[in-house]
């Protein structure tokens, strides 16, 4: 099977699978059985795409696709639910069936060099697509194993590794930790963080009790009719916010001392939040919801156990008119986010297991801004012989109110900001951009 797509340099990248794939069993016998998924997870079942480049090293790619492979089924003995598949429970809930099918792995190759591919430091889904498995004729997630992994070949002796998984199964922490551990494997060395299977420590408590407001859920009226501008063709842009320009923007947020100090994640989310809320015109006395992950793993009392298998983190929230965020000085919106941020502790995230429990809500995204960010996580620390990957990013964003915050450059300090808008809507929310 062929896949051939333009990038944006007008190169055409060509992809070709070298055999079928097949499924990657776990090395030895693993415990069978149904394997429970806590609310925090069953929250966020989307599909997240990444991709991971490794230059050639000494050795070349030549043993590439086994060295992975053999890892795999290795690392899928501590890591089992894996090799399962997702099902439905009796009372209505994701659940995964531990059947050790195993998980789908694809060897390919590319007619290219790995710096042809373009610009992996913001989502491409047409060109970074080809680096990644879908499933054909899979129309809904319980269609598709939790992991497929695709080893992409390039000219150059450099490969690619591109990972398909559901976000039921972990969050960006845990997703690091098992890249990582798969990485260990192939270099013979024990796990540095074993992962800790059980879920039913974040269990929903018997009766519930909710306490607190969880306008997370709260679905928003769309007076500004901004979903018509979704029409247009998606535009996806990353903007490069370097230590200068992030210090000049903390400077910014405390110029008026309403606020005593903030961190870059408060000040950025502030400026990104007002800018796309400019961009997309949103009538003054239009609602607007700020949605974004804390997380929870240190939160929790007590604190969730180190390779906590599992999502650790809970979307917290800030409702605002969209008038009160873009005439009011950036400070304004930078206490806002702060807020919410120190809304989450331990009763928080409880109360938002048992609203799960009790209403089945999915949080909602109508004129809603969901920022989820990257930046702290070490996917660039994975290591599986070739040295560390000299880029790993995301395919796509899962939705198109998701912005996504990714560190990079000399010691990370980088921030990038990569989101999609309607064309028209980009071309104002980059001008924006420049005023700093």
């Amino acid at each position: 099977m062929e896949n051939a797509k333009a990038n944006e340099n007008g190169y055409k990248i060509n992809v070709k699978l070298m055999s079928e794939p097949t499924f990657v069993q776990p090395y030895e016998e693993t415990k069978k059985g149904m394997y429970f998924l806590s609310n925090l997870d069953q929250n966020i079942a989307v599909i997240v795409r990444t991709v991971y480049c490794f230059e050639k090293a000494e050795k070349g790619n030549e043993n590439c696709f086994e060295v992975i492979k053999n890892a795999l089924k290795k690392v899928l003995v501590d890591y089992y639910p894996l090799a399962g598949r997702l099902s439905i429970s009796e009372e209505g809930k994701l659940i995964v069936d531990c059947t050790g099918e195993g998980a789908l792995f694809v060897e390919a190759e590319a007619n290219c060099l790995m710096e042809e591919i373009g610009d992996i430091t913001k989502p491409d889904p047409r060109t970074l697509g080809m680096l990644v498995y879908d499933i054909p004729g899979a129309k809904h997630i319980l269609q598709m194993p939790p992991l497929v992994a695709q080893v992409t070949k390039f000219k150059c002796g450099g490969f690619s590794l591109g990972l398909c998984m559901n976000h039921c199964m972990f969050d960006g922490i845990g997703a690091m930790e098992f890249v990582n551990s798969w990485g260990e494997v192939a270099r013979n060395l024990p796990l540095s963080i074993p992962p800790i299977l059980d879920r039913k420590i974040l269990e929903a408590r018997n009766p519930p009790k909710i306490e607190h407001l969880h306008q997370e859920f709260a679905d928003i009226k769309d007076k500004s009719n901004t979903s018509s501008l979704y029409e247009d063709e998606m535009v996806y842009r990353s903007f490069c916010f370097d230590p200068e320009k992030l210090k000049n923007l903390k400077k910014k947020a405390m110029e008026d001392n309403a606020i005593e100090s903030c961190t870059t994640f408060e000040v950025l989310s502030a400026f990104v939040w007002i800018a796309r809320t400019q961009a997309l015109k949103m009538l003054p006395e239009q609602e607007t919801k700020l949605l974004f992950a804390v997380d929870g793993r240190a939160k929790f009392e007590p604190k969730l156990p180190k390779g906590y298998f599992g999502n650790g983190i809970v979307l917290t929230n800030a409702v605002c008119k969209a008038g009160e965020i873009t005439n009011k000085p950036l400070s304004c919106t930078v206490k806002v986010i702060q807020d919410a941020i120190k809304m989450v502790n331990d009763s928080y995230m409880r109360s938002a297991i048992d609203y799960f429990e009790v209403t089945r809500a999915r949080p909602s995204l109508a004129c809603t801004l969901l920022i989820t960010t990257w930046s702290r996580l070490g996917f660039h620390t994975t290591n599986f012989g070739w040295g560390e990957p000299v880029l790993s990013g995301p395919v796509s964003l899962p939705e198109k109110e998701v912005i996504l915050f990714l560190s990079h450059g000399q010691e990370r300090r980088n921030i990038n900001v990569l989101l999609g808008l309607p064309a028209p809507v980009m071309k104002i929310f980059q001008d924006l951009m420049m005023h700093i």
